[in-house]
């Protein structure tokens, strides 16, 4: 199939194409091997468009680092980069899949915890509870981009035995009828510690996304309680805003 090729026919806008089209090229191997993409001015009279069309479409990408663009040089795919997007949320596995990536787990932990105040409070429990703790580092195969702590309330049933290397959500909703409906999240910028330098190889004090989840079900109980540090040079979050 002609990857450049748009509808001049079609309701969709032309920027949104465009984007599409190239979101596609991106996963053209020969282009993730770092072939320069064509100029925006070969594409725009390849596509029968305005460049400014192109440009548009381009700068998105740009933006969520998907692509790179350098001045004198091109435009080319960019490498080891992680986006997702803010208004979809699926298990680390799932996602990564959709995307055509290739991720292994570095490292994973499993322990009992007790509840403290932050614990209690998100759980509804007394503290001191008695709670699973998942310590999870994962990442490409060149190097890991990320480290969850997973804590998941005792209403589940979960024994430290099941396989936590399938896909979670798939896992508790299978082997224990315990199904994520809604993410509760919130995003901020921190600095590595040498606790998450050492699990992520990298500097004390590189920028890290921490991200705080809550999970519930369908009825809008607390299942599990998630904090995510994400490499700040590997991993980024879009978020789509219509006015």
């Amino acid at each position: 199939m002609e990857i450049f090729n748009i509808d001049h026919n079609s309701v969709l806008p032309l920027h949104h194409q465009v984007e599409d089209m190239l979101r596609r090229l991106i996963q053209d191997p020969e282009y993730k091997d770092g072939k320069l993409l064509p100029n925006e001015v070969d594409i725009a009279k390849k596509l029968g468009i305005s460049r400014n069309t192109v440009r548009q479409a381009t700068n998105k990408l740009v933006y969520e680092r998907l692509l790179v663009r350098k001045k004198g040089v091109g435009t080319k795919v960019a490498n080891n980069n992680i986006t997702t997007k803010l208004d979809k949320w699926a298990s680390f596995t799932h996602e990564m899949d959709e995307k055509g990536v290739k991720f292994k787990n570095y490292s994973l932990k499993i322990s009992w915890d007790t509840a403290d105040d932050a614990l209690s409070k998100v759980f509804k429990i007394t503290k001191k509870t008695k709670i699973l703790k998942l310590e999870r580092v994962r990442g490409l195969s060149s190097e890991p981009i990320v480290y969850f702590i997973s804590y998941f309330h005792p209403r589940i049933g979960l024994t430290g035995d099941e396989d936590f290397t399938k896909p979670l959500y798939e896992m508790l909703e299978n082997e224990h009828h315990t199904t994520a409906k809604v993410s509760r999240e919130g995003i901020s910028a921190i600095l590595a510690d040498e606790e998450l330098s050492a699990a992520l190889k990298i500097a004390v004090g590189d920028p890290i996304l921490f991200r705080k989840r809550v999970v519930f079900d369908p009825g809008e109980r607390p299942i599990e309680y998630n904090l995510g540090y994400y490499r700040a040079d590997r991993f980024t979050y879009t978020i789509d805003i219509e006015k």
